[in-house]
């Protein structure tokens, strides 16, 4: 499998347009009634290009997410990732932590997703986020690389001012180079 298979956005195209031909999107708790704030501009931090997510979340009227959100196709149908062993993502951040959500074509509710944890470092920093390690949220289906559909990068559950910026974002092929042999 070649490796530039595997780039999802290397923020080479104008924003808010993703290397697949994606676009990414902001998404706040406004859709279900909460109030939280947020923008995702392209910008440079500390030197590099990136996708830059701020805002605040607020946990008034049961909100309390901020999402920067990307289709992995260009038409919203599955991808199949079951060649790569999970995502890298290069960040930039605030020092607090955030999740990334993957949601599949099973899922039939916007509440359901697989998610990991990260802190936001203060400067830049790849990250391997394996798919064995991402958690089921309200469903019992186990993730399914075969039909990825779209990846988040989300503050949530509390309220919090919102700083994070994205270099970019990948498949990865493994979590640790192979052991020598002898």
């Amino acid at each position: 499998m070649p490796d530039a298979s595997a780039v999802i956005d290397d923020l080479s195209r104008e924003p808010p347009l993703a290397t697949t031909g994606s676009r990414w999107r902001l998404l706040t708790d406004q859709v279900m009634g909460g109030v939280s704030e947020g923008t995702i501009v392209r910008d440079i931090v500390a030197g590099r290009v990136a996708i830059r997510m701020r805002g605040d979340v607020s946990l008034a009227n049961n909100g309390g997410f901020v999402q920067m959100a990307l289709d992995l196709s260009p038409d919203g149908e599955a991808v199949d990732a079951s060649g790569w062993s999970g995502v890298e993502l290069e960040v930039f951040g605030d020092g607090q932590a955030y999740n990334v959500h993957l949601r599949t074509d099973a899922l039939t509710r916007p509440w359901q997703s697989y998610r990991q944890t990260f802190t936001a470092p203060a400067e830049w920093r790849t990250l391997r986020l394996p798919f064995e390690a991402f958690i089921p949220h309200r469903t019992d289906a186990p993730l399914d690389s075969r039909r990825l559909r779209r990846i988040g990068v989300v503050a949530i559950g509390r309220a919090v001012s919102v700083d994070l910026a994205l270099g970019g974002l990948r498949f990865m092929t493994s979590l640790a180079a192979p052991a020598p042999k002898g």
